[in-house]
């Protein structure tokens, strides 16, 4: 499987293989099997957890509700046994499994196997060595689901405003905060919104990254490196974590008509640097207007003016329609890498 090649255009299949069966995980299988039941020529193949393996028959278009308990065949086996040709990581972006993630992509890569990740850690601390693995078996590497689930701003970053001379991005990259802190301007308590933000699905049940800034940090990193070509391992970022005295100054923006934003930016004249800090935003900006969970993403351009892209809310399923939406794009593309 040496030398990845567009797939499906000759009406063959992709096949698939998904390692991570979480929300995130599951909600891909689904939406997978229901797009293969749609006409799309990608077929899921094999799933992988931390102590399972399940292998699709011939004729089988879903995946039972647990995989079946069982040794896990090296990653390497799995793909040439199932001639996958893109494998996706719906792992966690936690330090534990950086360097799991990290592995699994370089194995599938300099196999000629396309990778699909979700997962954020392994791609600031493996980004040289993963365009590297995907440039020996000219493969590529899809990221929109790690860098804001269902916007599409990895998609503009990597393409859509190439040659556009942009300068500098600013962000609200991270839906729990903008959720916390909207109910703070509310009256509401930290733990209390905390509370309503994961009854509602929107925070991690561990949400310290979210509150401390290096979720948006991160993902703004990675969107940088895509607009900028920085190595997304070498940049730096400061923070400014929300916390209850957080409270007093959304509650003051509210009463001067204005929002309280974590508000991620870096710009090509200070490379490999990032900041996230709390902003008070006025009506009219993109990063006021947001709802909830919601997105926004502003890549300023001085020539041809600001592009934003706002929407996405955080869920489970935005970030598998995210994946499912690379998938889609890496089985008609013989690019390489990142780009």
């Amino acid at each position: 499987m040496n030398g990845a090649a567009p797939v499906g255009d000759d009406g063959s299949t992709a096949f698939v293989v998904l390692s991570g069966f979480g929300p995130v995980g599951q909600a891909y299988a689904r939406r997978l099997t229901e797009a293969r039941l749609d006409g799309a020529r990608l077929r899921l193949a094999a799933v992988r957890t931390s102590t399972a393996q399940w292998t699709a028959s011939t004729d089988e278009l879903t995946v039972p509700p647990h995989p079946q308990r069982g040794p896990l065949a090296p990653l390497g086996q799995t793909l040439e046994r199932t001639g996958a040709a893109i494998l996706v990581q719906a792992l966690p972006s936690t330090p534990e499994v950086r360097d799991l993630a990290a592995a699994e992509a370089v194995t599938a890569l300099r196999a000629g196997v396309h990778v699909v990740t979700a997962a954020k850690a392994h791609l600031l601390s493996a980004w040289r060595e993963l365009e590297a693995a995907a440039h020996t078996g000219g493969a590529l590497i899809r990221l929109s689901a790690a860098t804001g689930a269902a916007l599409p701003a990895g998609d503009l970053a990597r393409f859509g405003v190439r040659g556009f001379g942009c300068r500098s991005v600013r962000a609200c990259l991270n839906g729990t905060s903008t959720f916390v802190l909207d109910r703070m301007a509310g009256g509401g308590s930290l733990a209390d919104a905390l509370t309503e933000a994961r009854r509602l699905g929107i925070a991690e049940g561990d949400p310290s990254a979210d509150l401390a800034g290096r979720d948006a940090a991160t993902k703004a990193a990675l969107l940088a490196a895509l607009l900028w070509g920085w190595d997304a391992s070498a940049v730096r970022w400061r923070t400014e974590p929300i916390g209850e005295a957080a409270a007093g100054a959304a509650r003051a923006a509210a009463a001067r008509g204005r929002r309280l934003r974590a508000v991620a930016s870096a710009a090509a004249d200070t490379p490999h640097e990032v900041r996230v800090l709390l902003e008070e935003t006025a009506p009219g900006d993109p990063m006021h207007a947001l709802i909830g969970p919601e997105k926004a993403v502003t890549f300023e351009c001085p020539e041809t003016g600001d592009v934003t892209v706002s929407g996405g809310r955080s869920s489970p399923l935005g970030a598998a329609l995210a994946m499912l939406k690379d998938s889609l794009d890496v089985v008609a593309d013989g690019r390489r890498g990142f780009r």
